[in-house]
């Protein structure tokens, strides 16, 4: 067995979501167990620099992960024939610009969601990738949740019968800033910022909802910006124009109805930050990110409605859970693996920036929707 390096250059790791997830979860976790397994049953092993406009910051990080190399010069970076592979997990905003110059410098790329802020740009971004012939991928983390994962094993497995409709509910009380600290970074309450949770999560729905259930054919949404008022991370008061919620339907192919709710403005009384449920002719099923309940035809029950008297039923109760019969790891990290494993042999690999341009299509679609009170189709899409 041999082990091969692939050189790696992260971008964005400074956030939340590029440190914890990409960085400690994935990439170090990868290093850490010796590499990524080819088919071949070579070894793949990430080595890593850091890049970022921080110096001190991502020297700190480099240092407390034993990680040798770091840099505030991302051109020089670039410029290094050694790392092959570029990666931005930073703002909405920087990453079509950022995505651009890494694939001109002949690096194949993978990046977080949105890949850019509206469609055109997210095209121009696809497109010349195809034409430099670099491999490129998108991270579309939710269809490796453990919860989801099970909802896919069950419509592979024939369980809902012909499937009708899928309700989603997404999203948590992020705090003002005032008494305590927010969860989320205030660019995300900013427009001007690239901001808004539209743009944020009917990327996440759009390959969700292609993958799982059927292509998205129109939508319907309806954004709302509840909190108008937040205050930053030195604590200073701002105003929050983008929108923090969303409710929003969407037609899929097959005659699928989809309703997804997405708010930063709701107190969580379901069983996980985020819920699906489907429901069938032949059975439904409920998913949050690691459990699923089901219930199938012959078990369910026959409620009866009846204002006068209290509720006798324990609807809750009535569900069977799926059962854990495998081992799940991050799904990031799942999903990296899956991706590097295309880069160095070549593996078959679906989510290409082509998937990214139909989140951000979806998204671009949803403010329109917003903006002129009507369904909107979803045109084909084609690089």
């Amino acid at each position: 067995m041999a082990t091969t390096r692939i050189g790696i250059i992260l971008h964005g790791i400074t956030g939340r979501m590029g440190y914890n997830q990409h960085l400690v979860r994935s990439l170090l976790a990868i290093r850490d167990q010796g590499g990524v397994l080819l088919p071949n049953g070579d070894k793949l092993l990430p080595d890593l620099i850091l890049v970022g406009r921080n110096g001190d910051k991502i020297a700190e990080i480099a240092k407390k992960h034993g990680i040798s190399r770091f840099t505030t010069d991302l051109d020089a970076a670039l410029a290094d024939k050694n790392d092959t592979l570029f990666f931005d997990a930073g703002s909405t905003q920087m990453r079509a610009e950022l995505l651009t110059r890494a694939i001109k410098a002949g690096k194949d790329v993978y990046c977080e969601k949105p890949i850019a802020e509206d469609l055109a740009t997210a095209l121009k971004v696809a497109q010349l990738a195809k034409e430099k012939g670099v491999k490129n991928g998108v991270v579309q983390d939710k269809l490796y949740l453990p919860g989801l994962r099970k909802i896919k094993m069950l419509k592979d497995s024939g369980f809902f019968g012909q499937i009708l409709s899928v309700r989603g509910e997404f999203g948590y009380w992020v705090f003002e800033g005032d008494w305590q600290p927010a969860q989320r970074p205030s660019w995300n309450y900013r427009s001007k910022d690239g901001g808004g949770i539209i743009l944020d999560m009917l990327c996440h729905w759009r390959y969700v909802l292609d993958n799982l259930f059927g292509e998205v054919k129109a939508v319907s949404c309806l954004g709302a910006t509840h909190i108008p008022t937040r205050f930053d991370e030195q604590g200073k008061k701002y105003k929050a124009d983008a929108d923090d919620a969303a409710y929003a339907t969407f037609e899929l192919e097959g005659g699928v109805i989809a309703q997804i709710n997405s708010s930063w403005a709701v107190r969580v009384r379901r069983d996980d930050l985020v819920t699906f449920q489907v429901d069938g002719t032949h059975g439904s099923a409920v998913a949050g990110l690691t459990k699923c309940w089901t219930q199938h035809r012959v078990n369910t029950p026959r409620p009866v409605w009846n204002p006068d008297q209290p509720q006798t039923m324990k609807f809750q109760d009535q569900w069977e859970e799926v059962p854990d019969n495998q081992t799940y790891d991050n799904g990031f990290k799942v999903q990296w693996e899956d991706f590097l494993r295309h880069v160095a042999a070549d593996t078959p690999w679906a989510f290409d920036l082509m998937q990214g341009v139909k989140g951000v299509q979806l998204a671009e679609l949803g403010l329109k929707s917003w903006k002129e009170r009507r369904w909107l189709d979803v045109p084909a899409l084609k690089v």
